[in-house]
């Protein structure tokens, strides 16, 4: 079995921990000022939280080179009009509605977290090839 825990260089861990798990439900199962691991409710590993610079990970060294170039948190649930209404409730800004994805033909929308990492939020589905 090979798993994958992608893992993002953030300003403030906990401050991100805290946004995640309130934001989609997670729960923080290994919390601290450098290092987080964030679980679904069904205690899979969905997000790592890193803090910028610490443990030297040539990646995470310089929190001025653009956030989250090149990736696309993206976000499978069916929860995604749970998470849609939370993020009106904090008044979070959409950088893409509700819109049905031509591709999926499942709704999903976009946003930014707080350091700036891009997420689209869709319909739970599986991918048929």
């Amino acid at each position: 079995m090979t798993k994958l825990d992608p893992l993002i260089a953030v300003k403030n861990v906990a401050a991100s921990a805290d946004w995640y798990c309130g934001l989609f439900g997670f729960h923080n199962v290994h919390g601290g000022d450098h290092f987080a691991v964030l679980n679904s409710p069904e205690n899979e590993t969905v997000l790592c939280l890193h803090a910028w610079g610490a443990d030297e990970h040539p990646t995470m060294v310089d929190q001025d080179i653009p956030t989250g170039n090149g990736l696309l948190l993206y976000f499978r649930t069916n929860d995604w009009q749970t998470i849609r209404n939370r993020l009106d409730r904090i008044g979070w800004a959409i950088e893409e509605d509700v819109h049905q994805n031509p591709n999926s033909r499942k709704q999903e929308f976009s946003f930014r977290d707080p350091d700036g990492y891009f997420i689209t939020v869709t319909e739970s589905h599986h991918y048929e090839g």
